[in-house]
């Protein structure tokens, strides 16, 4: 029998594809965005699509009754230009977690599954392992590290269960290619079909391991109902290390592209995982990455219209930033239990 599940971000590039993971299982599917950075065309008709603010207290009450499970993955991710609009982070990032925490419990929720970010190590020693301790570097981060502990907090004082996931570099067809501030791949993309050179940080020889979001949303869904995932953080992402020079020189050759890279000064940085717990059942929590993916991602770019990047903090911002991208590179209680901030 399937599920009464609420993912939010759901007309988002991760969230859409895991709304339509979980309706292909047959559970019952609640996706709740306000579209400020995901679009009608990504939303599954077969679920029931709320438009809505999550940091509107009694809306958040309202869609969480009935739900079985919770997949948070609403959020406004764009790390590196956090640091120039923090008040935003925290308000669009950390209200709403704390309205969904106190509605999961209060209406009973069985499950909390939290998509967090590679964000919370900060620029700790690779390769990342979930037994690390979380010490991240800008308001991004530090906005998942506060929405973890709340997690830990909540599991000890309400018994909600939870799971931790920690993504790393996603993409694929849905992503938001005119987004100057996350996800290389979709950057250089974006560059290219605009006739321009795609930009690398220093001399390209940092770390990165890329995961197709197919199968990074199935670990993703999976987490909502392994036993072995409860109360637990878990990496997700690919084994494969590859250098930002060597990820620029397929996509170049994939896209038959003339281009050739540009290189601005930054020192590298190493940001691959080591997946602790990847040894679970069917390996739910390793990604792999053919070529035939990239390439798929690369033919459902290259037939997206030009956009521009919507951003939801802009009247935040303390200066303009760098629009390059900057790695070689997101209660009032009603129910029975009665709790307040």
């Amino acid at each position: 029998m399937g599920k009464n599940i609420l993912v939010t971000g759901g007309a988002g590039f991760m969230g859409s594809w895991l709304v339509d993971e979980l309706l292909m299982s047959g559970h019952n599917v609640t996706s709740i965005d306000d579209l400020s950075g995901g679009y009608m065309r990504n939303v599954n008709k077969e679920c029931s699509f709320v438009r809505g603010d999550l940091r509107d207290t009694a809306l958040v009450n309202k869609v969480m009754k009935g739900i079985d499970i919770v997949y948070h993955l609403a959020a406004y991710a764009a790390e590196g230009q956090s640091v120039f609009s923090p008040i935003a982070i925290n308000d669009i990032n950390i209200k709403p977690m704390n309205n969904l925490l106190v509605a999961a419990v209060n209406n009973g929720v069985g499950r909390f599954v939290f998509t967090s970010s590679m964000a919370v190590y900060g620029n700790q020693k690779a390769p990342f392992s979930e037994d690390m301790p979380r010490l991240p570097e800008d308001p991004y981060g530090a906005g998942k590290a506060y929405c973890e502990n709340m997690l830990e907090i909540f599991q000890a004082a309400h018994g909600l269960d939870y799971t931790i996931i920690r993504p790393h570099n996603v993409y694929g067809p849905k992503q938001n290619i005119a987004d100057p501030f996350r996800n290389v791949l979709g950057i250089w993309i974006n560059r290219l079909m605009s006739n321009r050179h795609p930009i690398i940080y220093g001399g390209g020889e940092q770390v990165r391991a890329f995961s197709y979001v197919e199968e990074s949303t199935k670990a993703i869904a999976n987490a909502g109902f392994f036993e072995k995932a409860v109360n637990q953080i878990i990496n997700v992402g690919s084994p494969e290390k590859v250098t930002i020079n060597e990820a620029c020189t397929k996509v170049l050759r994939i896209m038959a592209s003339e281009q050739r890279p540009e290189h601005v000064p930054q020192g590298p940085r190493k940001w691959h995982l080591r997946t602790a717990r990847r040894r679970n059942p069917k390996g739910c929590w390793t990604t792999e990455t053919p070529t035939r993916w990239k390439k798929a991602f690369l033919k459902w770019s290259c037939g997206q219209e030009k956009s521009e990047h919507r951003s939801p903090h802009t009247s935040c911002l303390l200066k303009s930033p760098d629009p390059r991208p900057k790695s070689g590179s997101g209660r009032r209680c009603d129910g029975p239990v009665h709790i307040t901030f």
